[in-house]
């Protein structure tokens, strides 16, 4: 790997000198975009936003927590039935995609797995291509109990919804709470009031 010192970004890096791969060049690229905050300092009203909008995540990730725990299942089993439901067609639905999508390890993925089979919401097949990995789909019961959660989870997206998406916008807007997105357009936040 290579090494790169550049002195305008090793004072936001922390650091002068960093290796460059892949995943140090996703960070680079987006390093623009704090320009404005200067020595690494987020403004006052940005950290409001980007509280509120938190706040918003984890009242939508609560709702669903308890929802999924009133039907006898945890959050992540709800997340599983998800994932292994929604698998682009053409892609196996395993573990190792399970773990991806879901963003855990792969021995976690395969103990989430081992629990929802228990409970009857998945079950385990073997991949006719390649006998060393079992692939994973959802029973009748794992359908059925995932659209009952799916449908709950979009009436509460109508009411809390609106909450995110201007919380969203407020975050990224460049500071003048003019209603644009650095991004792109934005409606005005008052237009999306009810």
């Amino acid at each position: 790997m290579r090494r790169l010192f550049d002195s305008n970004r090793s004072k936001r890096i922390s650091g002068g000198w960093k290796f460059v791969s892949q995943y140090d060049i996703i960070v680079l690229r987006y390093m623009p975009m704090t320009k404005k905050y200067k020595s690494g300092r987020v403004a006052q009203a940005k950290l409001k936003d980007l509280a509120e909008f938190r706040y918003q995540l984890r009242r939508f990730l609560s709702f669903s927590e308890m929802t999924s725990e009133v039907l006898g299942i945890s959050a992540q089993q709800y997340q599983v039935l998800q994932v292994i439901a929604t698998v682009p067609q053409g892609r196996p639905a395993s573990i190792s995609y399970l773990a991806e999508r879901m963003m855990v390890r792969h021995n976690s993925a395969v103990e989430l797995v081992d629990r929802t089979a228990r409970s009857g919401l998945v079950r385990r097949v073997a991949d006719e291509s390649d006998h060393r990995r079992s692939l994973v789909e959802v029973t009748a019961r794992g359908g059925e109990l995932l659209s009952r959660l799916a449908e709950q989870h979009l009436l509460e997206l109508e009411l809390t919804g609106p909450g995110i998406v201007r919380a969203l916008r407020r975050l990224l807007e460049p500071g003048g709470g003019n209603g644009k997105v650095a991004a792109g357009k934005a409606l005005p936040l008052a237009e999306e009031k009810r």
